[in-house]
């Protein structure tokens, strides 16, 4: 079983409850973050310290407080661990249900595990790091198992949620091509992003760019 486990979760209910069950499957040690800023320092520390963790639990949602906060997000945390720990086992403990954001978890992020928080989900994240631990890989919450097969995800990448969202940021067409630019992201030419764009209107039937957006953020995309 792993021996280093660390739970993101900025809910205190639930991470007593992920910790108690992480405890019956005797890991030695077991680390809580309610931050994911903090998550990710103490993921870089015990890096450091040549004793690495061997399993990530995070949500996806992290409310906001007071504390400025430069990862906001379980996905932002996922993106930054697997930057510097590529090897770590990730497990997504999250209510969100939206089909593209799961899948891209899994072919994006490559996480090992989806667990949707509902009635008797705790049970099922016990068996379900019990699974990953045993190397399965795509395991998924059997209410939400039709997303993997869902073939018409498959033709949206990241690239459009890149797009999407700086389309929702009210970013020009030269000035998401400066910014793709500078970012590494490819196509970048004016041309290239207006033709997806266009596809895109026509994938979703959006009847512009703004009623796009609309659907985008409707579906979860952004």
């Amino acid at each position: 079983m792993f021996n280093k486990v660390l739970v993101a979760e900025d809910l205190d209910s639930i991470s007593i409850a992920v910790v108690q069950i992480l405890e019956e499957l005797s890991i030695s040690e077991i680390h809580h973050a309610k931050y994911c800023d903090d998550a990710l320092l103490k993921i870089k520390k015990a890096i450091l310290d040549d004793s690495p963790y061997d399993l990530l639990i995070s949500d996806l949602s992290f409310k906001t407080d007071h504390r400025e906060n430069r990862l906001t997000s379980g996905e932002e945390l996922i993106t930054a661990v697997k930057k510097i720990q590529t090897d770590i086992k990730t497990i997504v403990f999250s209510i969100e249900d939206k089909s593209y954001r799961i899948k891209s978890l899994f072919n994006n992020l490559g996480i090992n595990a989806y667990v949707s928080k509902g009635r008797n989900s705790i049970p099922e994240l016990k068996k379900t790091v019990e699974n990953v631990f045993s190397d399965e890989t795509k395991i998924i919450s059997a209410a939400l198992s039709h997303v993997l097969n869902n073939k018409a995800i498959f033709e949206i990448e990241a690239y459009d949620i890149s797009l999407l969202k700086s389309l929702s940021f009210g970013l020009t067409l030269d000035e998401i091509a400066s910014e793709f630019k500078k970012t590494g992201i490819t196509p970048n030419g004016s041309s290239s992003i207006e033709k997806r764009i266009n596809k895109l209107k026509i994938y979703f039937k959006a009847n512009n760019t703004t009623h796009l957006v609309a659907i985008a953020k409707d579906l979860g995309l952004i």
